[in-house]
């Protein structure tokens, strides 16, 4: 064999072995004993050492010289591409340092589930503090002398610089906030009434990955505290949650994570296995999630073929018809809670949380002190004070596993599915017929050929560029938002 197919052969090995460590991480989400945590701790950290030392093995850097003198094709470039990024980052990182970010990410995510249960954020932030010094150090690393915040984003938004997000989120969020204040002071919308099964709610959510176009012989639909999809290939994984006060909170987590499962399913299967066999970045990777929970599932045509099944659910919920309906799916409320937020809300919880973890890893702002700023900073764009510590900083569980750099990700991705959005309506004009019959197959079937097949082929920018036949920006997403919520609360586009 060459060196391209020796290469290849040995990442594949490696590939197989991340995905072994995804499931591990899944089995902690869903099922495993509480008493396993200590011990899970352990093999998380000892299965990302045999990663570290895989991914830094000197033999990669001689593959990698040898491969890239030999003709190779258009996806033999980017796997090649995505391999010499992944080797020069793992070669900044110690193995000592990798290794105990896994330890310490396993233990630190069943402290903050038991924080957060009793409200006890003074009692969570020195482990807070423990994984902040750790992410530092590797974000150090990996910068070699540049941005350590741009270096922490690069793990999920590869080529984003903190900067372009800077501009980006300024020009979202007075709009954001102006449309917000206006709807808020409208008349309220209708809300559902009554006490919803979890069974029942599961059974919906059933549908509704199929509907969606999920392939539950390649996955499954677990229960987790904190909704997510893991694996890709022929093994993706998706978990939701159930409050029977609150189907919406199923329903909407059961679309968003399918929009990330059938993502991962779509992609070419010739890739599995390789650097290319993953969604590029998880910006693209919410513009999937999003589009499908938000342009698609909260749509009027596809509410109202929802109410329909909602009413067979759960028999008289204290809604009257579709619009009432549409309207309650869509109310613009007061809330807390990130993943509960409307449409436009959700993005200023974002824009908070990025301020919050940018001056966190600059040094600005102390862990000791981030339930105090977390609750000046909500007051100051809700307009309401945080009652407790599970209602306001405790409730993402993303910091606890080390995600410095991830949370911008969930805009960018509304960014980008507000752009995929447009093009997608002009290239199936009668899209709203179909999902009023609960039908998101051409939908599915656009995205598929536009974004998910492609894997990581194209870096994520040049992606959605493609796709849409323009370069993303925020416009799209604005012009969406304020023609939806203009028309629900008309006191908010005048």
């Amino acid at each position: 064999m060459g060196s391209y197919d020796d290469l290849m052969a040995y990442q594949r090995q490696t590939e197989a072995l991340a995905q072994i460590a995804g499931r591990l991480s899944w089995d902690r989400e869903t099922v495993m004993p509480r008493g396993a945590a200590a011990q899970r701790s352990e093999e998380a950290g000892a299965l990302h050492e045999v990663l570290h030392i895989r991914r830094t093995n000197p033999a990669i850097g001689d593959w990698l010289a040898s491969a890239s003198a030999q003709p190779l094709s258009q996806d033999g470039k980017a796997q090649l591409r995505h391999i010499t990024r992944s080797y020069v980052r793992a070669q900044r990182v110690p193995g000592n340092l990798a290794a105990a970010l896994a330890r310490q990410t396993a233990l630190s995510q069943f402290a903050w589930a038991e924080a957060r249960e009793a409200d006890d954020y003074a009692g969570f932030a020195p482990v807070l503090a423990e994984i902040l010094a750790l992410k530092r150090e590797e974000g150090e690393a990996l910068a070699a002398g540049g941005d350590v915040y741009d270096a922490m984003l690069d793990d999920y938004e590869p080529g984003a610089k903190a900067a372009d997000l800077d501009s980006m989120f300024a020009a979202l969020r007075p709009g954001l906030i102006a449309l917000r204040e206006a709807a808020l002071g409208a008349t309220p919308a209708p809300h559902v009434t009554g006490r919803f099964d979890s069974e029942a709610q599961m059974r919906l959510a059933r549908q509704l990955v199929l509907v969606c176009g999920y392939d539950m012989t390649r996955g499954r639909l677990d229960k987790a505290v904190h909704p997510f999809s893991s694996g890709s290939g022929s093994d993706v994984r998706i978990t939701t949650r159930t409050a029977e006060g609150d189907p919406f909170n199923c329903i909407y987590s059961t679309l968003h994570e399918a929009g990330h499962a059938v993502y991962e399913q779509s992609i070419d299967p010739a890739y599995a296995l390789t650097p290319l066999g993953a969604g590029v970045s998880m910006g693209v990777h919410e513009s999937q999630s999003r589009i499908v929970e938000n342009q698609l599932g909260r749509s009027r045509a596809f509410t109202g073929w929802l109410y329909a099944r909602m009413r067979d659910a759960f028999g008289d919920f204290g809604i009257d018809g579709e619009d009432a309906f549409y309207a309650a799916v869509n109310s613009l409320h007061r809330g807390f809670i990130r993943t509960e937020a409307d449409e436009v809300q959700y993005n200023l919880h974002i824009l908070m949380r990025y301020d919050l973890e940018r001056a966190l890893v600059a040094g600005d702002l102390a862990p000791a002190d981030l339930e105090a700023a977390w609750n000046d900073r909500f007051e100051a764009d809700f307009g309401y004070e945080v009652p407790v510590a599970s209602l306001g900083c405790l409730q993402d569980v993303h910091w606890s596993a080390g995600l410095f750099g991830y949370f911008p990700t969930y805009t960018l991705g509304n960014v980008y599915a507000g752009c995929l959005d447009v093009t997608l309506r002009e290239a199936i004009p009668d899209l709203d017929s179909h999902l009023a019959q609960g039908d998101m197959t051409p939908a599915m079937a656009w995205l598929r050929e536009a974004v998910q097949r492609h894997g990581g082929l194209y870096p994520p920018r040049e992606l959605i560029t493609r796709a849409c036949g323009f370069a993303p920006s925020e416009a799209p997403l604005m012009e969406y938002l304020e023609a939806k919520f203009g028309a629900l609360y008309p006191a908010a586009h005048s």
